[in-house]
């Protein structure tokens, strides 16, 4: 059993119709020296099926099946931000500052060089310098990397895909994410009402939209936009610890929340903790505090907000996305402000390692905004985060 054999001889059809070959002649072209999984019973090892994958895809067609169907979702997204005018860019895989998202780089030593690297986590600063150099629409799909723990939800290596586009803002964004992932649902599903472990879900736009505040006050009574909560970073702490130490969260959330750096951060942490979890049907979460978007523009109209938003799906963040902050000045001091807060949360953490890695600020960066920058939306859609949806 698993030899591969060649077989010659004329074609026909049995009496109950199945297409057959008189054989002539019948050679074993490979010799399987291994055995195959049991028939009946498939691979079920959990360890063996995700280390030796070529046996998990003998053994479980579903395991073919999922990545035949992720390789038509990439091809549709590439297919429809193409037929949009947007052009196709690569951009370094190796750096020598990761930058464009807060999260632990993998690290690595270029020898001919002699200088240390790490691999990309985000491809989002590489492409904005593409924007200031001329191109109004570009994208990349591409493999990122974040060395950080390892769940059904995170993985090390995973694609994203991210877009740029010039005179646009994140209303623009929220607009094109919802019609893609439509797009992606209608290529890969053949319709947009899909079944997700028994619960159904309707990936035809339009999308709920909710601000993030709206949705922590619903969850948990607390109002972060209160001017006693917004303007003092001690009493959102208190008053996030409080409510999740109310609702039964976790003590190590609990924790966060009292040691958040800003009022901003607070709000994140009730948020993760207690809403998003819940959010089942796809749901744009918007107006994120300014201290959590350092690369996002400032709200129009909400004093300590950004034109910001993620998209969550099945309790899982699919898409982020925001009105990019075009203004040099401002950027330096939202980065500036970015690693005197990681520098806080990993004090507090007390070694943790998840946040044990430096974050700079990227003066080259700041150097390409100083030549100006269309104002563009943009944003990334994570790859492994919506296969499973």
């Amino acid at each position: 059993v698993g030899d591969i054999v060649g077989a010659s001889g004329s074609l026909r059809r049995t009496n109950k119709g199945e297409l057959s070959v008189d054989c002539d002649t019948l050679a074993v072209l490979t010799k399987a020296v291994r055995p195959l999984p049991d028939k009946w019973h498939g691979l079920t090892d959990t360890e063996t099926r995700y280390r030796k994958r070529y046996v998990d895809l003998i053994a479980n067609r579903g395991s073919m099946d999922t990545l035949r169907k992720r390789a038509v979702c990439v091809s549709a997204v590439r297919t429809f931000l193409e037929e949009r005018g947007f052009i196709e860019l690569e951009t370094p895989v190796l750096e020598a500052m990761a930058g464009g998202a807060e999260a632990r780089p993998f690290q690595t030593h270029h020898n001919a060089l002699d200088m240390p690297l790490t691999l990309r986590i985000a491809t989002e600063l590489h492409l904005k310098r593409m924007v200031v150099g001329g191109f109004e629409r570009v994208f990349e799909l591409g493999r990122v990397f974040r060395n950080e723990g390892i769940s059904t939800r995170h993985n090390p290596e995973f694609t994203s895909v991210e877009l740029y586009q010039a005179y646009a803002d994140y209303e623009d964004m929220m607009a094109i994410t919802e019609q893609m992932v439509a797009h992606c649902a209608e290529r890969v599903c053949g319709m947009t009402s899909i079944d997700y472990q028994g619960q159904p879900i309707d990936l035809a736009p339009p999308f709920r939209r909710a601000a993030m505040h709206d949705l922590v006050r619903e969850a948990c009574g607390v109002d972060f936009r209160a001017p006693e909560l917004l303007e003092d970073r001690d009493a959102a702490a208190a008053a996030a610890a409080a409510a999740l130490e109310a609702a039964g969260a976790p003590p190590r959330d609990v924790r966060a929340a009292a040691a958040a750096p800003t009022a901003g951060h607070a709000l994140n942490e009730v948020f993760e903790s207690l809403v998003e979890p819940t959010l089942v049907q796809p749901t744009f979460v918007t107006c994120h505090p300014v201290e959590i978007s350092p690369l996002a523009k400032p709200h129009r109209s909400l004093p300590g907000a950004t034109e910001r938003f993620e998209l969550f799906v099945v309790g899982r963040e699919l898409a982020n996305a925001f009105s990019e902050l075009t203004d040099p000045v401002e950027q330096r001091r939202r980065m500036q402000a970015q690693v005197a807060s990681h520098a806080a949360k990993r004090a507090a953490a007390k070694g943790d390692v998840e946040l044990a890695y430096d974050v700079s600020v990227d003066d080259d960066f700041l150097e390409a905004l100083e030549y100006g920058m269309p104002p563009p939306r943009g944003g990334g859609v994570g790859g492994g985060r919506g296969d499973p949806v």
